[in-house]
């Protein structure tokens, strides 16, 4: 164990397992999951912004989602992907905070979007007379911007709060990232203020985020119940179907990762699903289901058979 006179300055990511075959296997896997990741969302980001039917309060959170989940997977999968053909496995200090702010960053992000677009399916079948005047376009951009300036303010108090540390124990995170508790292992100053800062800041918006999906829920239902024609029933039930699957699988995740576990392996597989399977999967939650999206995407590619047509027969 270092003495309090020498402060660790850099940390070794311990991360999976240290069999050379095994590191090669997860490295060909992350990196496959890694690239059809950010096709799959960025994609989908530019399939919003092209297609003027998907310029709506709904595609307008689903932009901004896949944009955050493309976020979450950049501040995580490149170093760790690094790590499986490095030998030292190491990650300065002021990396390890930066990683942590953009990760921060985008899961607020994500619980704060998963929260309006639940909101936005309530208006939407609750209320769909009033939709276009409860849930206008110049609204969803407000909503938008409000979301991304309140989880950058979250991310910074959370990463000064890390800063106030001194870490002069052990400097191996037994972790794949840069995370929050495993650091709170490594330090040797109280973090009583740093957790106290969890509980005045992140406590209240997971109680906000979470209140809201389920009461919107909960009225969605009702309504459905209360529908009288079973066409109604199921249109309104796959309008949301989508939203309700990605919503329990992120809360899953997410309440089984920051619960209470003394054993900092059994984190390592929620948190794999949480920051790198979630945003794998979302793309094709919304999308294969989705006949807006469908339709856009046939129109994009016909346009793209038709340009490559035109420039091949200009060539001859």
């Amino acid at each position: 164990m270092k003495e309090n006179n020498s402060l660790t300055t850099e940390f070794i990511l311990v991360g999976f397992s240290d069999n050379p075959v095994l590191k090669i296997l997860l490295f060909l896997l992350f990196s496959a999951i890694y690239l059809v990741t950010m096709v799959g969302n960025l994609g989908l980001v530019v399939l919003i912004y092209m297609e003027r039917r998907l310029h709506t309060p709904m595609y307008i959170f689903l932009g901004n989602l896949a944009l955050m989940d493309s976020c979450c997977s950049c501040a995580i999968t490149p170093k760790m992907l690094e790590n499986f053909i490095s030998v030292d496995r190491r990650i300065s200090l002021y990396e390890c905070m930066i990683q942590f702010y953009f990760l921060c960053f985008a899961e607020t992000a994500d619980c704060f979007l998963l929260a309006v677009m639940a909101y936005d399916r309530y208006v939407a079948i609750c209320n769909p007379l009033q939709y276009h005047t409860m849930m206008s376009k110049k609204l969803s951009i407000k909503m938008s911007i409000g979301t991304f300036i309140a989880s950058n303010l979250h991310s910074i108090i959370q990463t000064s709060c890390l800063l106030r540390l001194n870490f002069c124990k052990s400097n191996h995170i037994d972790h794949f990232f840069c995370d929050i508790l495993p650091l709170y292992r490594l330090s040797c100053t109280d973090p009583f203020i740093n957790e106290l800062m969890i509980y005045i800041f992140s406590m209240p918006i997971q109680v906000f985020t979470i209140t809201t999906v389920l009461v919107s829920y909960f009225c969605i239902l009702l309504t459905i119940f209360k529908m009288k024609s079973k066409d109604g029933r199921g249109k309104a039930f796959s309008t949301c179907a989508s939203h309700f699957l990605s919503v329990s699988i992120f809360y899953t995740c997410l309440l089984t990762y920051i619960g209470p576990s003394k054993d900092g392996n059994k984190d390592i597989p929620v948190a794999v699903f949480y920051t790198i399977i979630i945003p794998l999967l979302n793309p094709f939650i919304y999308s294969l289901r989705n006949k807006e999206v469908l339709n856009a995407v046939k129109k994009v590619m016909k346009i793209y058979i038709i340009l490559k047509k035109s420039s091949s027969s200009t060539l001859h």
